[in-house]
């Protein structure tokens, strides 16, 4: 079994590392300027601690030495090889350590492919992300994947080539640099709970290299594998059941959480975390300024658990956030984890690893809740979810998002179902049938992924604007405007939580599903690609044109970022509270900052709400109104001490109103 420590993680003794590790950094950077190599020691010494104690508390003393030594070198030899823009850039970030929490910051994610052929046409591409308000681009998995079937891209089986049919590895870093200068961050996934059968580790394991044997779980009969089974949980039940697969070649059963092409790695080996460490920097050195850990709650197994966000998960981020500070600091790390909601907390680091593990986590729970306010037209549950989330570190942030390139699973805890008189297991059956359009009067077209009978677990597919039910409205304006309000609405409020909010690709033009899906080779048995359609853009173009659901998802979308960008209140240093809920309909949020306080109220109906304006006291707004920043017009509450709010409108709220 792993190694694990008893106990809290305890920083080293010393905060400098040590003098061995010095002259090994000296020795490997002995042809550098002298202040080359005396910023690299300074940053060695800065970060040593979070890789010490990451690897003491993975591994064990003993062989924590050992593994500091290998990747300090590696830091080292990454940091001599770094170009002069992007050192530039890692000076610059050092002195804005919080740049990825500016209120400037907007994401869109997209498959390059999809949205533009291939690297080149991104690149071709980029006047449209800064026409959006773009600052962020993420590109899906696009590193050498397996043949076939690769899960959307996330079996890889070569982490340092590019797809051949979107270019190489020196389109990428052309790619990163033109988006670099056009202050556009570039995100890369790394997937790092799994490689794919094909990868040279794989291949060697199955060739009988025992070195990479060990970088694999591997069993020789079902006596283990059964008992691990006892209790962890099936990500594909149709289509992947079970957690291991037998193997031929190898002569024995390999761990495959997700598809038995997919061979989940041994973290517990620390030749893996050498190997992964060697990856950040490599991608780091191309260009790549964000990376998303892909399936990082899987990656470390312990007996008896669902091995899900296991403590050695954190402190192995930790110890790789820092190898990569030490010799990137530019870079940021994104932890794609999709937990149950209050556990989404530690992949940004508490306790001990408070602000140390990643940078960046998804903000899955928000996303979930703004998809059940407006099945069931009730702000309650939301504000009891969300306000009980726990506060994550005021130097990370959230990614906020409407969609993503997933299923949308109803991570709705029983908990806090019960405190607002629902049942959780009825209320996920009820968001499944709505948004599936199996509800009478839903408007949804989305698409059941994923049914399991034995769980209940019940997922959806659909773009954002297809749940919000463009395709049922036809051409009637007044539905048209219902959808374009949920869309919205959807948007505002991750844009208004605080963070880096994401724009899924085709959401700003109100793209629909994808009729011929399951037409593409590989892609039948997977909904999923339902919402990932090829960008449009013929619809594009209508962006522009006046009284087109294109244009008027697009300026609102684009007009919502802009105002976001003119609010320090949207800081992600800053939390968000949740207000009392006083009308069902009404979910409000306060965001306090120094120069004032942003009160966002959403009204989550296609009906007219009202807020008291009394509430808005506590809060630190006056009791007369503000102004909302989205319109520069006066909120001024009716006679009856309400403020009155149209169907889906949303107000944020700032100041007090022009005399």
């Amino acid at each position: 079994m792993p190694h694990r420590r008893t106990g809290t993680l305890e920083a080293p003794v010393t905060r400098r590392a040590p003098s061995r590790i010095r002259e090994l950094a000296e020795r490997r950077l002995r042809h550098e300027k002298t202040w080359k190599r005396e910023r690299f020691l300074l940053r060695l010494d800065r970060w040593w601690p979070d890789v010490r104690a990451g690897l003491d508390e993975a591994y064990g003393p003993e062989a924590a030495d050992a593994l500091a030594e290998r990747v300090v070198a590696l830091a080292a030899g990454a940091y001599a090889e770094r170009s002069a823009d992007l050192a530039r850039l890692d000076e610059v970030r050092t002195l804005q350590p919080d740049w990825f929490q500016a209120e400037t910051m907007l994401g869109y994610a997209a498959y390059a492919d999809r949205f533009a052929g291939d690297l080149a046409g991104v690149a071709d591409r980029i006047d449209y992300l800064q026409e959006l308000g773009v600052t962020y681009l993420h590109l899906l998995p696009l590193l050498q994947p397996r043949p076939g079937d690769s899960d959307g891209g996330y079996a890889i089986a070569d982490y340092r080539n590019v797809r051949p049919d979107l270019g190489s590895m020196t389109d990428l870093r052309r790619l990163a640099g033109r988006l670099r200068a056009a202050g556009i961050s570039l995100v890369l996934d790394l997937v790092v709970n799994h490689v794919a059968r094909e990868h040279p580790w794989a291949q060697a394991a199955r060739a009988g290299d025992e070195r990479y044997r060990a970088f694999f779980h591997l069993f020789p009969d079902r006596e283990l594998p059964d008992a691990f089974e006892r209790t962890l949980p099936e990500v594909f039940p149709e289509f992947a059941p079970g957690n291991f697969t037998w193997d031929d070649d190898l002569g024995a059963w390999v761990w495959t959480t997700f598809n038995d092409f997919q061979w989940d790695l041994n973290w517990a080996n620390p030749d893996v975390f050498a190997a992964f460490a060697e990856l950040v920097l490599f991608l780091a050195n191309a260009g790549v300024e964000v990376l998303r850990l892909d399936a990082i709650a899987f990656l470390w197994k312990r007996m008896g658990t669902d091995c899900q966000g296991q403590p050695e998960v954190h402190a192995v981020t930790r110890a790789l956030r820092a190898v990569a500070r030490i010799a990137t600091p530019a870079v940021a790390f994104e932890a794609e984890a999709i937990v149950g909601p209050r556990e989404l907390v530690r992949y940004l680091g508490v306790g001990a690893n408070h602000g140390r593990v990643s940078d960046l986590a998804y903000h899955n729970s928000l996303m979930v809740q703004t998809w059940s306010t407006l099945a069931s037209r009730d702000a309650r549950l939301a504000a009891q979810a969300l306000r009980h989330l726990p506060p994550k570190p005021a130097s990370t942030a959230w990614v906020t998002y409407v969609r993503c390139h997933d299923d949308i699973g109803w991570a709705i805890d029983d908990a806090d179902a019960a405190a607002v008189g629902l049942t959780g297991f009825a209320h996920r059956r009820f968001l499944s049938d709505y948004y599936s359009g199996d509800f009478e009067g839903s408007p949804a077209r989305g698409l059941v992924f994923q049914d399991n009978p034995a769980t209940g677990d019940r997922r959806i597919s659909g773009m954002t604007a297809s749940l919000a039910g463009l395709e049922h409205a036809g051409d009637d304006p007044a539905e048209l405007e219902l959808v374009a309000g949920r869309i919205l609405l959807a948007y505002a409020l991750a844009l208004g939580w605080g963070g880096i909010p994401m724009v899924w690709m085709g959401d700003e033009i109100a793209l629909t599903n994808d009729p011929g899906w399951a037409a593409e080779p590989g892609h039948e048995d997977d909904n999923r690609w339902a919402h990932r359609p090829r960008m449009d853009w013929d619809r594009a173009e209508r962006r522009h044109a006046a009284g087109t659901i294109e244009q008027r998802v697009w300026s609102g979308i684009r007009h919502l970022a802009a105002v976001r960008a003119t609010l320090p209140h949207l800081h992600a240093s800053l939390p968000t509270e949740v207000l009392a809920v006083a009308d069902p309909g009404v979910l409000a949020l306060a965001r306090r900052h120094p120069v004032g306080t942003l009160v966002e109220l959403y009204n989550v109906t296609e009906s007219p709400r009202r807020y008291p304006a009394e509430l808005l006291v506590p809060a630190g707004l006056a009791a007369g109104g503000g102004v909302d920043a989205l319109t520069k017009s006066d909120v001024r509450p009716g006679d009856d001490g309400d403020l009155h709010l149209h169907p889906y409108e949303v107000l944020w709220v700032v100041g007090a109103p022009t005399p």
